[in-house]
């Protein structure tokens, strides 16, 4: 992933540097396990010495590469030159696809940490601009049209419940995602044995691929990346949300904007959402990384390598992506402007016509049939909205609105009754 995009502790992960020394903790750990395997011809303490001791450089191991053509066996051989004699050891009864995979879960492990404290940070901070608008009175849309008033605490409310769900989705795929395997060539243990496994993964505190085939299965993966896309569909939802509100029209919501910064290169006014496009952007590369990963869990018999040159790209680039956009989405929670008056303003745009079920119902309990109520009422509604005549007061003049109590009817504390209650569902999550 671009700099632009990458915060460093999740950049640091996935740097090649981090990579082979997740190999290295493969290996070694392997290593320490080898005299429980072999007996007294295993490797002797001097030689684990030696071993835990061994270094290697990315240059290196790049310049062994250009010869060997193969990453894993170049990192081996300059690993085990820099161990001396009890170089011999290492990579003793493994495979290419034990170090990779169990050094991949190593990475995701830690990638993992960061994204669920990001993830669960998010739901704090939804949870806390809801509740200070629990009672924020303001319009709801349906296909973008005006529906019916809510809270600004409501709305809010949705996306932190839509986020907690996509933080317990999120600690679900990188659990599932975080097992090893060292079962070596084809995954029968001819070289090494089940215990033998157990015990190595047990250093490196992950689980165990049930059945590896010489690698650990990529539903697994594809399970991961679905689900950070899911969450990156959830934080493009609420993106979407403030590029609506943010609108010249509208102008309920505003992101942050700091001194100093410039909205258009050529018209000062302007206060672009360029944060919530970002994270709208962003959230189509989650998408398509995905989709990528359902293609990688197809692979030829016991294992092919068509997969590997794929998540060099979309797991990196994914985990990266979705931590950067989590935070990106906490500081617009965190800093968005909320507009109540304009909020009020708006709701008196249809002139009344927002109270039509309110009307409809009192009819309907005057005796009226509900297909003649709701023919009156939108009929009325309709002219208030086109004229710009209060739907009340022309419910008031006409003789078939007669029996109804107006001052009953628009009254906007019913649709904020209940919001307080749906607000305490907060403390469940939150």
């Amino acid at each position: 992933m671009i700099a632009r995009y990458t915060r460093p502790e999740l950049g640091s992960l996935w740097t090649d540097e981090a990579r082979m020394d997740s190999w290295r903790r493969v290996e070694i750990a392997a290593c320490q396990e080898l005299p429980g395997l072999l007996g007294v011809d295993g490797p002797t303490e001097a030689d684990l010495d030696a071993i835990r001791a061994a270094t290697f450089t990315v240059e290196a191991v790049n310049e062994r590469e250009r010869v060997t053509e193969h990453d894993v066996a170049a990192f081996v051989d300059v690993l085990a030159e820099s161990a001396g004699d009890a170089g011999r050891w290492i990579h003793f009864g493994l495979t290419s696809s034990d170090v990779l995979d169990t050094a991949l879960a190593l990475q995701l492990q830690a990638a993992g940490e960061v994204i669920a404290s990001g993830a669960h940070a998010l739901v704090d901070a939804l949870a806390v601009r809801a509740r200070e608008h629990t009672h924020t009175l303001c319009v709801g849309r349906t296909h973008g049209i005006h529906a019916e008033p809510t809270t600004f605490g409501i709305k809010l409310a949705g996306f932190a419940f839509e986020a907690h769900r996509n933080a317990e989705r999120l600690d679900r795929a990188f659990s599932q995602a975080g097992v090893g395997a060292v079962s070596g060539a084809v995954g029968t243990y001819a070289a090494t044995s089940p215990e033998f496994e157990e015990r190595v993964l047990s250093r490196l505190g992950l689980a165990r691929e049930d059945v590896s085939t010489q690698v650990v299965a990529r539903d697994r993966h594809a399970e991961l990346l679905a689900a950070i896309a899911v969450a990156g569909g959830g934080l493009e939802r609420f993106a979407t949300e403030i590029r609506h509100l943010q609108r010249t029209e509208v102008r309920e919501v505003q992101e942050p904007f700091r001194a100093g910064q410039k909205g258009s290169s050529a018209m000062p006014h302007k206060r672009n959402p360029i944060k919530s496009e970002q994270i709208s952007g962003l959230a189509r590369v989650l998408r398509g990384n995905a989709q990528a990963g359902f293609e990688d869990i197809a692979l030829w018999h016991e294992r092919d390598i068509s997969h590997s040159s794929v998540e060099r790209v979309i797991l990196p680039d994914s985990t990266i992506l979705i931590d950067y956009l989590q935070q990106r989405t906490i500081e617009l929670v965190d800093g968005m402007t909320v507009d109540p008056e304009r909020m009020r303003v708006n709701l008196d745009l249809t002139h009344g016509a927002l109270f039509s079920q309110r009307v409809l119902l009192a009819l309907v309990a005057t005796g009226l049939s509900r297909d003649d109520a709701y023919r009156l009422v939108q009929e009325l509604a309709q002219r208030a909205w086109d004229d710009g005549i209060p739907l009340r007061d022309l419910l008031a003049a006409d003789e078939r609105a007669r029996e109804l109590d107006l001052d009953e009817i628009f009254d906007y504390s019913h649709y904020v009754r209940h919001a307080g209650a749906i607000l305490e569902r907060l403390d469940e999550i939150a």
